[in-house]
């Protein structure tokens, strides 16, 4: 009994000390880098409207996967030739999600799915600095309700062209 006051003395003393809980400044904390990570310093900004004029077409992804299906691939091979053809025109790539998951998760997955598009397109010519990318998660869902149907409707990448 003896041992476990003198324990707990101890564990109370070091946590009232601060000990083994060194507090960081995040201003000093080293930057986070990722070598395979997009450069989105070139990106156009997304502030403003869309022209509802051009309606390029969606993509859609299976259930928490950011791959590009044949048929997607497809879909982007025509909408990056209309963006090719149209040089004064940028787009936005937004990735959604179905309402599975955390907000956190589904915001990732998102702009992973954004992202995918987004380096599809720069493979097929269109240059980095017209395309920007957004996540909405699962906040913007084309079909509310909740089953299979909606949510294979909700989990895609739409590309807006913005206005000029």
């Amino acid at each position: 009994m003896k041992n476990i006051v003198v324990i707990s003395f101890a564990v109370a003393l070091a946590v009232s000390l601060g000990v083994g809980c060194k507090k960081q400044d995040v201003n000093q904390l080293p930057p986070i880098t990722d070598v395979n990570a997009v450069d989105f310093a070139d990106e156009p900004s997304i502030r403003g409207d869309f022209d509802s004029n051009v309606n390029l077409k969606t993509i859609y992804f299976s259930f928490d996967k950011s791959d590009l299906a044949q048929e997607a691939l497809d879909v982007l091979k025509a909408n990056a030739a209309y963006v090719i053809n149209n040089p004064g025109i940028k787009v936005v790539v937004e990735g959604h999600c179905d309402e599975r998951g955390t907000i956190e998760y589904n915001l990732s997955l998102g702009q992973k799915r954004a992202v995918k598009v987004k380096e599809y397109y720069v493979q097929l010519g269109v240059k980095p600095n017209r395309i920007a990318t957004i996540s909405f998660g699962h906040e913007k869902p084309v079909d509310p309700r909740g089953n299979e149907a909606a949510w294979a409707k909700n989990r895609r990448a739409e590309t807006k062209v913005m206005s000029k």
